[in-house]
């Protein structure tokens, strides 16, 4: 049976109209629950000096989980969102009602991989995606958040947990 988060089920508690400034729509209790869940799959993560630690969590608009991932779950260059999309059946109806939570913005530019994962975001159809920080150009530059936003997908930044998904990538912040 699928995990059920706190709520109506819906993804985002189904309050859609509240807008945080400059950081497009406000979070609430049921994004800060998964992406607090995102945030303890990173701590999973192998540690790396060259990558930062993040989790992903796909949740379908019922509440259910639709998969989980961690940086270098599986492989070496494996990122979070990338392994959380691949358990999940590319035809899921579910997916474009989905929500992906992840404690770092995804990736907008990548050298181990061909395609990014908000790039990968968007073909899967995912349209709302909850972050807890934005990608610091330690690795590479950051952008997906925009990415994402100019190709339709709502992005909810929840900057009360940032410091938290930071935390866990203090070694390779210099920290």
């Amino acid at each position: 049976m699928a995990d059920q988060g706190p709520g109506s089920g819906v993804p985002g508690g189904g309050v859609r109209g509240s807008v945080a400034p400059g950081r497009g729509p406000a979070a609430t209790a049921s994004d800060r629950h998964w992406l607090r869940q995102a945030i303890e799959l990173s701590r999973r993560c192998p540690p790396s000096p060259s990558a930062f630690c993040v989790g992903a969590v796909i949740v379908a608009a019922d509440g259910s989980t639709l998969a989980t991932g961690f940086s270098r779950e599986h492989d070496p260059h494996n990122h979070a969102e990338e392994g959380a999309l691949a358990t999940v059946d590319p035809g899921d109806p579910r997916l474009p009602g989905a929500t992906l939570y992840s404690s770092l913005e995804p990736c907008r530019f990548r050298a181990s991989r061909p395609r990014p994962c908000a790039e990968l975001i968007i073909a899967a159809g995912v349209r709302r995606v909850v972050i807890g920080w934005l990608e610091p150009p330690v690795f590479a530059q950051g952008g997906g958040a925009k990415l994402l936003r100019s190709s339709g997908v709502t992005v909810v930044e929840v900057p009360e947990l940032a410091d938290e998904a930071r935390a866990v990538n203090a070694a390779v912040l210099g920290g």
